[in-house]
């Protein structure tokens, strides 16, 4: 059995947008593709060029897409009714950058795609992303951590932009 002590790094921004006018504008700058079919092409590409093809036609100008998402704030309305603070988790990435990564570390794979927690405060709506060059720091691997400085800068370059 091995241990690894990882550092991250945590990118937060807080936006005086309402919550739901930060998700929209989110939203409109990420893809949503239809999963199903997404997954179904990427199993039937037989080349890395046809792989990189599906995926830039499913993640658009942004390069990102969502994978999934967790209402967090619906379970916490369970108990806490409508004074739970709304907060929702978004998986969000890119299967070829996730790739690349993972080609020279294949742990990169537990960090990628990535999270995106968007969460009501009293003092705004607060956005945080941690950056996946400081889980992949302590690996040594240049190549996978050039890959994900450049994922972590378009994530916090988007979130920036939205906010």
């Amino acid at each position: 059995m091995a241990t690894r002590q990882i550092d991250v790094q945590r990118f937060s921004i807080t936006t005086s947008k309402s919550f739901k006018d930060f998700v929209a504008g989110l939203e409109s700058r990420i893809s949503h593709p239809d999963l199903m079919a997404f997954r179904k092409n990427i199993s039937a590409a037989r080349t890395d060029s046809e792989l990189q093809k599906i995926v830039q036609a499913a993640t658009g100008s942004s390069a990102l897409m969502e994978f999934t998402r967790f209402d967090l704030g619906e379970v916490l309305r369970k108990e806490l009714g409508s004074r739970a603070p709304q907060s929702l988790r978004l998986i969000v990435g890119n299967p070829v950058i996730m790739k690349q990564m993972v080609k020279f570390v294949p742990d990169a794979g537990s960090y990628a795609p990535v999270t995106i927690l968007v969460d009501e405060r009293p003092d705004g709506v607060l956005i945080s992303y941690d950056e996946i060059a400081s889980f992949l720091t302590s690996y040594g691997n240049a190549e996978a951590l050039q890959v994900a400085k450049d994922l972590d800068f378009k994530v916090e370059t988007l979130l920036t932009a939205v906010s």
